[in-house]
């Protein structure tokens, strides 16, 4: 099985446990998943120390968009143990699994920025649908939250393929020094 294959599954599989978790008051089991992918992933890494800074890069500025959006009550999460006004632990892993495959399974939508920025624009929204469906959140009603969600993601996609270019764990440290990766 293909490395790009093994990234997405194991993505799917996170976001599910994730989602599931934080609708079923697991709230912890998205944590428990994450951490072996996680492990899984640096452990694939040519340069392991360049993915993690990506995985922080991504989970600071992810988090803070959806700690945001909480704060402005355009989506709340069920109530659990985690307090109310703070984002779930769950939700920052799903920005550490987004992030990891920046390099791997999404690797394709560097090479198009404005592609990447329609990706967001439609997939962020999508996946917040479908974790409502499934009672992970609650999105606020009216069009605003969803404006905010496309316009969000379809900034927060290519900026954060950018910088998956610039700390891409999976290229020789060669390539690096060479400027190879900057898109």
């Amino acid at each position: 099985m293909s490395l790009k294959l093994i990234n997405f599954v194991l993505f799917q599989l996170g976001w599910m446990a994730c989602v599931w978790g934080g609708a079923h008051a697991l709230p912890w089991l998205g944590v428990a998943c994450t951490v072996p992918i996680l492990y899984w992933h640096l452990r694939q890494a040519l340069l392991p120390g360049q993915e993690i800074r990506l995985l922080a890069l991504a989970v600071i500025i992810g988090g803070l968009c959806d700690q945001a959006m909480l704060t402005f009550n355009l989506v709340s999460y069920p109530e659990s143990a985690w307090p109310g006004d703070l984002l779930p632990a769950w939700m920052l892993c799903l920005w550490l699994l987004f992030a990891s495959t920046l390099n791997v399974s999404l690797r394709w939508l560097r090479g198009s920025m404005p592609l990447a920025a329609v990706f967001g624009l439609i997939g962020g929204p999508l996946a917040y649908l479908a974790a409502s469906r499934l009672g992970a959140i609650t999105i606020s009603p009216g069009h605003v939250t969803w404006l905010v969600l496309a316009i969000s993601w379809a900034c927060l996609t290519p900026l954060l393929l950018w910088l998956a270019a610039r700390f891409d764990g999976y290229v020789p440290a060669s390539h690096h020094q060479q400027g190879w990766s900057h898109v």
